[in-house]
């Protein structure tokens, strides 16, 4: 198995090449970043400062310890009143990881992560916008290693955004393919 930088010198510039008739190895779309993030509004309406901060401080431990970088907290904008929510209370947290880091995540989400969550049968195609960015759901956070289901006080989901220079849905599919990205074929 190579690894994410061998894997996009050796094996993706090469085919995307070929395939989009590039002339340049620059110009060949990459992973630009990666952002994690993952929203408790919900659990937020009605409780206390005390139980907020607590609860806040949970995910962003497992989401630091998740990503290998420090997480941060959202913000509401707006109070809306149908969903009891003030403005400036927390609501979620999120990490964007670039460069080492996000290579790492992207090698341990789809070799390790992905392949432990239930009923895995590869990624939909319909979850690549146009531009070729993809967004994948994760339902618990115990799917990665760093989160043992033990350990675990407060299961939550995630959302995972892997965002590519890609100037289109074909190319940016063809590149997460090649990278080794488990999408299933319509």
């Amino acid at each position: 198995m190579l690894r994410f930088t061998e894997r996009y010198k050796k094996e993706v510039i090469p085919a995307m090449k070929a395939k989009f008739d590039y002339k340049n190895d620059m110009a060949v779309p990459v992973i630009d970043k990666v952002i994690v993030n993952t929203g408790f509004g919900k659990q937020v309406t009605g409780v206390s400062s005390d139980e907020l901060k607590k609860l806040s401080q949970i995910v962003l431990e497992d989401l630091t310890s998740i990503c290998g970088q420090k997480a941060v907290l959202t913000y509401s904008k707006k109070s809306i009143a149908s969903f009891k929510l003030r403005k400036g209370i927390a609501i979620g947290a999120k990490v964007t990881l670039r460069r080492k880091k996000m290579q790492d995540f992207i090698d341990k989400l789809i070799w390790v992560s992905l392949p432990r969550s239930k009923d895995f049968q590869g990624l939909n195609p319909d979850s690549i916008d146009k531009t070729g960015n993809l967004t994948i759901g994760i339902k618990e956070q115990t799917i990665f290693p760093e989160a043992s289901p033990d350990n675990v006080k407060r299961i939550f989901g995630l959302e995972v955004v892997i965002s590519t220079t890609a100037k289109n849905k074909q190319q940016g599919m063809e590149l997460l393919k090649l990278l080794g990205f488990p999408i299933k074929t319509v």
